[in-house]
Order: structure tokens, then C-alpha cells, then sequence
């Protein structure tokens, strides 16, 4: 529940409150704090509560330094209370839109719909003001592709807004992709490592990853996999890229994302990723490169129609010998 004066912004407050922080557009800890009507403290006690839905690229810590250094440089003024102690959380384009599922309550919904329809109308600003690096062209690119990318609101079971008004939303924070770093999933551009986690965050009981080239970032992507789901590698680990003390190692910060290893005996020369095989919601994903290359190139996945012609074959891998990491 919210416990600290709500913040009315308006659309001149709004832009203020958008730094450019690491080369992203973000916003503090605080500001968000105020905009919904929590004291900064009870703010980020929420998002440690949630702590799983806030990677990286979705939230981090400024430091010392770089906190430092950008008071030095922005012509800002911040409620220095807040960071008498500890630089801000920074919060990403994905970061607010995750806030919006954390915060409840209809104050938080509220808040929620009139940060939307204020941004829904600095439309012409984000399109002019150069620092955003966005064109016309790139702007009916990122609605289209947005507009695409919002049926997905449908999975969140909060109400908190609407599928127009997110679309608009997520406008404002262009993250102006490089090249290498797109994969096509079905059709839609995503970032590489955001469209393995969007298929293994589907999974409801398993996940098999059929890839004779694994390594460390073929793990790191299975950590999003939701508890008790059971993860299954198919590989002959060419060139001993994974080793077992890498292994090791995951498992000592992720106790609970134990990996069955089985030996693909090279009879898998594609590469491929099932979801809950074996059962009515059965998935299977055409990799056009393995995960440990993720965000290296250009790529793509496509999800195959017919899984019933690959049931059969999978079962079958799934009885070859374990795999020995060395």
C-alpha cells in the first residue's frame, strides 16, 4: 500500500525525470517512488520482494561514481535524502513496464494509466528531441513492432492497462537495437537473450534444449525457467566448451535449476528447444544458432507447427546415456 504523498505530474515534470544513464533511458528509484505515492525505502522494499522479475537490463544500482559524476554533469535537482546512503536503482523501459505488475492497489493502477496517457501525449516531443535518436521511420517501425509485441499483455494477470495504452508506453523507450544483437522470433525482432527467456518463461513442466554447443550463457538463459520446471540439455558438448566447473558454479548461485545432461550421439544436427514435451501444450522451436552464441549475430527461431512428427524423436534422445561434463 502506498504511504507517502502522490506526485501529479505533468508532462514538463515527466521529461525531467528521464536520464540517460548508461546509455539507456531510465528512471530513479525515487521519482518512481514519488509518482506512486511510496516513500523511496517502501518502494524498493516492494521490488526486493520481486526481486526474480528485475534483471539486469530491467533494473540496476547506480554506483558511487557514476552517481557522482552525473550530478555533476545534469542540470537536475533530486530529493538528496533518498541517496544519503546509496546511489538510486536505475529502472529501464522493461523495468517500468514490470513495476506496473508489482505495485498494486488502485492507487498504483491509477498512477499507472495517468503516466500512459501522459506519454501518449509527448508523442511529438520524443520524435523531435534528437537525444531520443528516434525517426519518423524508426517510429512507425517501433509502433508496428509494439503493437505486435502487446497481445502479450494478455499473460499478465493484472488489469493495470490497456493494450493501446501500453503500446504507447513502451514508445517512449526506444533501446535502438544493434544489429547483432536481434533475433527473429516467428517474425517479431527481439533482443537476443529476451527471446529465449520469453520461451522458457512458457514452460510449465519442462524444458529440453537440443544442442550439440553449449556453454555458460546456454544456462544463464534457463534460469528464467519457472520453479519445478524440469531442464533437460541433448548434447555431445563439442569442443568441451561447458565445463564442470562452470557447471559447478551455476549451481552454487542457482541450487534449484539442476540440469539433466544426455548425450545427443550426433544424431542432432540442428538445434532445437521443447516446451512441456510429451503433453497437450507441447512446443517445439527451430534454432537457427545455439544460445551460447546468442546476441553474436544475426539469428532466427521458428516454432514448428507439427510437433507430433518430432515426439517420437525426442523420447528417443531422452533414453541415450548421460552426458559427463568434464
Amino acid at each position: 500500500m502506498a504511504d507517502n504523498e502522490i506526485l501529479i505530474v505533468d508532462e514538463r515534470t515527466l521529461k525531467d525525470k528521464i536520464y540517460i544513464i548508461r546509455g539507456r533511458q531510465v528512471m530513479f528509484d525515487a521519482d518512481l517512488a514519488q509518482i506512486y505515492g511510496y516513500t523511496t525505502k517502501s518502494f524498493n522494499q516492494q521490488v526486493r520482494r520481486n526481486i526474480d522479475r528485475f534483471p539486469d537490463d530491467f533494473m540496476f544500482r547506480l554506483t558511487k561514481e557514476e552517481f557522482s559524476g552525473f550530478l555533476r554533469s545534469q542540470n537536475v535537482t533530486l530529493e538528496m535524502g533518498a541517496y544519503s546512503k546509496y546511489p538510486p536503482n536505475a529502472f529501464t523501459e522493461q523495468g517500468i513496464y514490470m513495476l506496473m505488475t508489482v505495485l498494486k492497489g488502485s492507487t498504483a493502477i491509477e498512477q499507472s494509466k495517468a503516466l500512459i496517457r501522459l506519454f501518449k501525449n509527448m508523442k511529438d516531443y520524443i520524435i523531435e528531441n534528437q537525444s531520443f535518436m528516434i525517426t519518423y521511420k524508426d517510429y512507425f517501425a517501433l509502433a508496428e513492432r509494439s503493437e505486435r509485441n502487446s497481445k502479450n499483455i494478455d499473460d499478465i494477470k493484472s488489469n493495470m492497462v490497456t493494450r493501446a495504452e501500453l503500446s504507447d508506453f513502451m514508445k517512449l523507450f526506444d533501446q535502438d537495437l544493434r544489429n547483432e544483437e536481434l533475433l527473429i522470433l516467428d517474425g517479431e525482432p527481439f533482443r537476443a537473450d529476451a527471446a529465449y527467456q520469453k520461451i522458457y518463461r512458457s514452460a510449465k513442466r519442462s524444458i529440453i534444449v537440443v544442442d550439440d554447443y553449449i556453454g555458460v550463457k546456454t544456462l544463464q538463459h534457463l534460469v528464467h525457467a519457472k520453479s519445478g520446471v524440469k531442464l533437460t540439455i541433448i548434447s555431445d558438448n563439442r569442443n568441451r566448451i561447458l565445463k564442470l566447473s562452470e557447471y559447478n558454479d551455476f549451481l552454487t548461485e542457482y541450487p534449484t535449476k539442476k540440469v539433466d545432461f544426455i548425450q545427443s550421439q550426433k544424431r542432432a544436427h540442428d538445434r532445437y528447444i521443447v516446451i512441456d514435451n510429451d503433453t497437450a501444450e507441447m512446443k517445439v522451436y527451430h534454432c537457427g544458432a545455439s544460445s551460447k552464441d546468442a546476441g553474436k549475430r544475426i539469428t532466427s527461431i521458428l516454432r514448428v507447427v507439427d510437433v507430433n512428427r518430432y515426439k517420437e524423436t525426442i523420447n528417443s534422445l531422452l533414453t541415450n546415456p548421460p552426458l559427463q561434463l568434464k
